[in-house]
């Protein structure tokens, strides 16, 4: 086993851990492993893995992760190699390259320090600005941010908008129509009194046949309500269930690519501060001793990355799902409204032809006898009159 004392430098591992494994990989036809390397001569003692790339031999295997330190290619030491000479090493090798290495055993948390949770706050609040705004405040954009995902949350807030504003529209149309079924009831129910008290037959038929059409009108309006209620109760499902839970994904996945950009930061920051030691030829407490705040960060990056993905694609399907039911549900919704109202307005307009009673006849001589005489009024200086 390598040690670090051979370089006359103490580890400093910051509390983590290692254990020793190896893997054989097979390259691809490309001839690559899908692995890049940092660290190595002269400035640092031990060469490990940086990044490992997507669906390549060494992403499918899963055996190698970022931070852990490659020990030996094909049981031949790396001790002492540049990472250039590393590099080249492996691919001499054709078909399959054995990797000796030390698994880097890290608690993640360790990794998210407070200046991680301050770029986390930096990035949420560049997010909401503008370019122009940015830059007059000296704030770079780091990449992936105007995602085009969250601006798709604004849209599902419009969306969500245009729903309010059709669940209120038809509230007030229910109500409409339920107070226009009340006014049929009471003149299906004056028509039909005075159908009864018509003395002349053929006028109290008229009266009752009409008193029936507006009740047939009170009938196809309460079936029009039926129909439209349930509109409210599937606007209601859209709007107060499935685009919150979407939103709340969103946010989940806003905050993981957040994290995500803050390690790609602190990684930049942290080989930057490295550049400028190795310019200026001075030695680098942390490079010296195994660079093993570097691994941390750089092994926290790659799960930050991994968990961003995932919720990445968990996004793209909600929002794809909820896309395809607004479209279908919106359609669904409109087309039940109109054939509602359709028929609604059809069904009054037969009954309307059904109830063709015009002209009435009214026997006005004997309905002076026949109608109740209680509330007549009397004038006495009329009579008097009519007397003289």
């Amino acid at each position: 086993n390598l040690k670090m004392e051979d370089w006359g430098i103490e580890e400093d591992k910051m509390g983590m851990t290692t254990v020793s494994g190896s893997v054989t990989l097979t390259k691809d036809g490309q001839n690559l492993i899908g692995i890049s390397i940092g660290g190595g001569a002269p400035l640092c003692p031990c060469l490990y893995v940086v990044q490992v790339f997507d669906n390549t031999p060494a992403h499918k295997d899963a055996s190698l992760a970022a931070g852990d330190e490659i020990v030996a290619i094909n049981n031949k030491s790396v001790k002492g190699m540049t990472k250039v000479q590393l590099a080249k090493t492996i691919q001499s090798i054709k078909g399959e390259v054995k990797i000796n290495y030390n698994k880097l055993h890290a608690d993640p948390k360790q990794g998210k320090t407070l200046d991680i949770v301050l770029k986390k706050l930096k990035h949420r609040l560049v997010e909401q600005m503008d370019s122009g705004t940015a830059d007059a405040l000296g704030l770079s954009r780091a990449i992936l941010c105007n995602d085009i995902l969250i601006k798709r949350l604004q849209d599902m807030e419009r969306t969500g908008s245009v729903y309010i504003g059709l669940m209120d529209h038809v509230k007030k149309l229910l109500k409409a129509y339920f107070n226009l079924c009340k006014v049929h009831r009471e003149f299906g129910d004056i028509f039909s009194i005075i159908g009864v008290r018509e003395p002349h037959h053929t006028g109290g038929d008229a009266f009752l046949k009409f008193s029936g059409s507006h009740r047939d009108f009170e009938k196809s309006g309460f079936k029009l309500l039926k129909t439209l209620k349930p509109m409210l109760s599937d606007l209601n499902t859209y709007l107060n269930k499935a685009i919150p839970d979407t939103k709340l994904t969103i946010k989940k996945y806003a905050d993981v690519k957040f994290e995500y950009l803050s390690f790609c930061l602190k990684v930049k920051e942290l080989d930057d501060e490295e550049y400028s030691y190795a310019a200026l030829q001075e030695p680098l407490y942390r490079v010296e001793t195994g660079n093993y705040e570097y691994r941390l960060v750089l092994r926290c990056r790659q799960q930050a990355r991994a968990q961003f993905a995932k919720l990445r694609k968990d996004v793209m399907e909600k929002l794809e799902l909820l896309d395809n039911k607004h479209v279908q549900d919106i359609v669904f919704q409109l087309q039940r409204f109109v054939s509602a109202i359709s028929e609604y307005h059809e069904s009054c307009r037969e009954n309307m032809q059904n109830a063709d009673v015009f002209p009435i006849e009214v026997d006005l001589a004997n309905a002076t006898f026949e109608y109740d005489k209680k509330d007549k009024f009397n004038d006495p200086d009329y009579e008097e009159e009519l007397e003289n």
